[in-house]
Formats: structure tokens, C-alpha cells, sequence
């Protein structure tokens, strides 16, 4: 049995992973989801929240366990566990990627997204299908509807920060990419000419990119195949 520790992306708290939690706990593993600082509600303070408060939330929960962890993050969430692994690479056993990767030292996950009084709201839909993008893939109209119902807008700084990071044990933690919007050859593509967002892969010593053809939220359009990917991770 593991420990999960799964860490939402952006708009998201932890009930977003409710559909992934059941399977992997009917797997027989102890599953923790995170809802991030500034994350908890519509009317959160997010003032004063960045990246090192979300990868210091995600440390914490780390040191509360006796056993090794394995940490779990989409999208923007693997930013922040890419942090919480430098700052802890003896405590984890895995470092599982869902459409997302370990990002280099002092990148941002994400510094375009228009913010609004220190938050970013969750953008219309149609930021995410502009030029042929797999976003949306898969995200019904009711899954739609249901993901902006729950949105919490995001702390603006911990779009913004750089990823810091200090310790090269990182690389010997064991990762796993589960990609839903890159297949195996583009990513392999991006990472041999250097592109900065999987500049990382290159430098691990165990990585294993598993497919999940569908949008960037597999926790929503395809979440028993997501737990069953992660189960298989281990």
C-alpha cells in the first residue's frame, strides 16, 4: 500500500480528485487530496499566497507521514510537487505528472494568464481551444458546467513565481508522466531540442511517460483510467 498525495491545478480544490480517490483507495492505497493555500473557497484570502506557500503546504503534508509518499500533481500542481520533491527527495518514492512536468529552476508555471486584484479567475472556454488545443477534450457540456460551478480563482503570485529549487537528489526520484494532451514522440521531440518545459526529463534518472489520450483534465473526463494509470505507476 502507498500513500497518495494528490495536488489539484489551477480553479481546483481537492473534491477534484474525488472521482480518482475512490478507485485508488478501492486499490487499497491511504490517498490524501489537497485543496492549496488560497484555494478553499470563492472568498479565500490568496494575499501573500505564491509558490513556496503551495510547496510548503504540500512539504507539510510529506513530514505528517512516517512512511514515503508518493505525490501525485496535475497540471499546475506538478510545479508544486516538483518543489516539494527538491525539498524532500529522501521522502519520495514517486512523482507522478498528470499533463504536466517537473519545470526547471526559476520558471513560472504559468505568467500569461490574465489576473485581476492578485487572483486569476478561471478564463471562458475558448482560451483553451485556440489553435487546435486538446484542452477541452473529452469535457462534456455538464463537465463543463460542473468544473467552472466549482472554480476558485487562483493566487495570482504562485502563477507568477519561479520554481525554486536547490537539491539534485530530485533526479533520483522516480517519475512518472501520464500525458493526455502530448503524445510519447512529441514529448521526446520537445525534450531532446531542449525546449525549457521538459528540460527536467532529460536529467532523471528513472522516468516513464504513459499515454491518456483525452484534455488536460483526466480527473474529469477520464478518471478511472487515470486511477488505473496510477495504480500501475506503482
Amino acid at each position: 500500500m502507498s500513500t497518495l498525495v494528490l495536488v489539484p491545478g489551477f480553479w481546483l480544490d481537492a473534491s477534484s480528485w474525488d472521482e480518482v480517490s475512490a478507485p485508488l483507495r478501492a486499490a487499497g492505497h491511504e490517498v490524501v487530496p489537497l485543496t492549496l493555500p488560497g484555494l478553499e473557497s470563492l472568498h479565500a484570502d490568496r494575499s501573500g499566497i505564491g509558490l513556496a506557500e503551495h510547496v510548503a503546504a504540500v512539504v507539510a503534508e510529506i513530514d505528517r507521514h512516517d512512511d514515503l509518499v508518493v505525490l501525485v500533481g496535475h497540471s499546475g500542481g506538478g510545479t508544486v510537487i516538483h518543489g516539494a520533491v527538491d525539498q524532500r527527495p529522501d521522502r519520495v518514492a514517486r512523482a507522478v505528472y498528470v499533463d504536466s512536468a517537473p519545470l526547471p529552476a526559476g520558471q513560472p508555471t504559468n505568467p500569461h494568464l490574465p489576473a485581476e486584484r492578485g487572483e486569476i479567475g478561471l478564463p471562458p472556454w475558448d482560451v483553451f481551444s485556440d489553435d487546435g488545443s486538446k484542452d477541452l477534450d473529452g469535457l462534456t457540456p455538464e463537465l463543463l458546467d460542473a468544473f467552472r460551478a466549482r472554480a476558485v480563482p487562483h493566487p495570482e503570485r504562485a502563477a507568477r513565481d519561479g520554481l525554486v529549487l536547490s537539491d539534485e537528489r530530485r533526479y533520483d526520484v522516480p517519475v512518472t508522466l501520464i500525458s493526455s494532451t502530448f503524445t510519447l514522440a512529441e514529448i521526446e521531440q520537445y525534450r531532446d531540442a531542449g525546449e525549457s518545459y521538459f528540460a527536467e526529463l532529460a536529467l532523471l534518472e528513472y522516468l516513464t511517460i504513459v499515454e491518456l489520450p483525452t484534455g488536460h483534465w483526466p480527473q474529469l473526463s477520464r478518471p478511472a483510467d487515470l486511477a488505473a494509470a496510477i495504480v500501475a505507476a506503482l
